[in-house]
């Protein structure tokens, strides 16, 4: 029994391991440029706001006259409005507080010493504290300010960072699922790249000009998205009957596709930006919840269905049975075509997603969207461990992928890496993805 039981727990670690070993080159990766990354670091926000106001009542006493000085950022103005609350509830008194550059200091300090009354304090953060206007005034001077203590973390590890990788990631991942599908059908597609674009464009103008611009509802928006998403799934569906029904190969169906959906983004906008765009538009791309970034938490309810869909139902089956032999699944009563069109409108109307959001993160549509997405996103999905002979692959495997390839750029960004030997490292990584894909099925043939 005892023997049983290691068998099946070996089993079942070797099928892990095969499924997602890459899950271990991820974590590679994140130790590997947390170790690069390690330098000392400045608090900011609210809590280094009330850390400062603390040292300031401990260093010059709760009676002191405070000037509270920040860049005109959300972090910074979080950081002095938490100072000034603390500064005041322990008595102290805020002279002013300025949340801008060296120049708003200056008029500040000018206006207060004016009025006679004295800087005691200046409560800053590392960047504020490094300004040299304070030296102009000779009864203020630098050594006035009180910054946050610095601590030792990684700057990869900074949450800022890491959600700022998901974030990046989140558009990526969304088309991925879909270019999974089509490739573990032993397909491609190459026009997402370009559905990205048309899609942000159609949506934009449906609600500039018939949701009715800056003042549109928020039912107006939904329906401008909707028909972005449903013109890149009609795209798809058309990709996928030209390969079933003429049996035209992907690669040629979809090249074309992808030449038509760029000239057509490019003809419907004028080859122009398309802005006046409402707020409700940036809610998808650009806000939060929660904390974390509405792109990634819509990327992983996306991709908990997938795998679902995938692992779980008769249409997963379906295709990977057509991926691994197509013949032997017709023999076996698998409809092909209806499968096939219905991948490939999946793959469509995912990249149109990834176009919404993509325009709702910079708050307007523009034909030069996606451009070469198509190579990063099929790189994600074979770096994840989808074989491009198709038949063999896991959607959360791309989603590994997608999040190894956004790691390591991130990385040789913060490591500052030239971006040329970038494109040399990235190139190397995905021909060393499907080297190993390829070794693997000698070993196993």
């Amino acid at each position: 029994m005892m023997e049983e039981s290691n068998n099946r727990f070996r089993l079942a670690l070797k099928r892990f391991v095969s499924d997602y070993g890459m899950v271990f080159v991820l974590l590679l990766l994140a130790v590997s440029f947390s170790v690069l990354t390690f330098h000392e670091q400045h608090p900011t926000g609210a809590a280094a706001g009330t850390q400062v106001a603390a040292r300031v009542i401990s260093e010059v006493g709760d009676a002191a006259n405070v000037l509270i000085v920040t860049r005109d950022t959300q972090e910074d103005r979080a950081f002095s409005a938490a100072a000034a609350r603390r500064l005041t509830k322990s008595g102290a008194t805020v002279l002013a507080t300025v949340n801008g550059g060296p120049a708003d200091a200056r008029q500040a300090i000018e206006s207060i010493l004016e009025q006679g009354q004295s800087i005691d304090a200046i409560a800053a953060n590392d960047v504020t504290a490094k300004w040299s206007v304070y030296d102009r005034f000779e009864s203020v001077g630098g050594e006035r300010c009180v910054t946050p203590n610095p601590y030792l973390w990684p700057d990869f590890l900074k949450m800022s960072n890491l959600l700022g990788v998901a974030n990046q990631t989140a558009i990526y991942a969304i088309i991925a699922i879909g270019m999974t599908m089509v490739i573990i059908t032993a397909g491609i597609d190459l026009s997402v790249g370009s559905l990205v674009a048309l899609a942000a464009v159609a949506s934009t103008l449906f609600i500039r000009d018939l949701g009715g611009a800056t003042t549109a509802s928020a039912s107006m928006v939904f329906l401008g998205c909707l028909v972005g998403v449903t013109v890149c799934a009609a795209a798809g569906a058309f990709s996928g009957f030209m390969i079933t029904w003429f049996q035209i190969p992907p690669f040629i169906v979809t090249l074309a596709m992808m030449m038509m959906a760029s000239g057509l983004s490019f003809r419907l906008s004028d080859g122009r930006s398309v802005s006046q765009l409402p707020a409700s538009f940036l809610w998808l791309g650009g806000q939060q919840t929660l904390g974390i970034p509405n792109p990634v938490l819509l990327m992983l309810l996306l991709y908990v269905i997938a795998h679902i869909v995938m692992s779980q139902t008769v249409f997963g089956r379906y295709v990977y049975a057509i991926g691994g032999n197509d013949e032997a699944a017709r023999l076996s009563g698998v409809p092909l075509s209806r499968v096939l069109l219905a991948v490939y409108t999946i793959c469509g109307a995912l990249a149109g997603l990834g176009g919404i959001v993509l325009a709702s993160q910079l708050a307007a549509g523009d034909p030069k969207f996606g451009l070469m997405y198509e190579l990063e996103v099929i790189a994600a999905v074979v770096v994840g461990g989808t074989s491009l002979m198709g038949g063999a692959g896991k959607i959360l495997g791309t989603l590994i992928g997608a999040f190894i390839i956004a790691v390591i750029k991130n990385g040789m960004n913060l490591t500052n890496v030239d971006p040329f030997n970038q494109k040399i490292v990235l190139g190397a990584v995905l021909l060393g993805a499907v080297l190993l894909d390829t070794l693997k099925r000698r070993t196993t043939s």
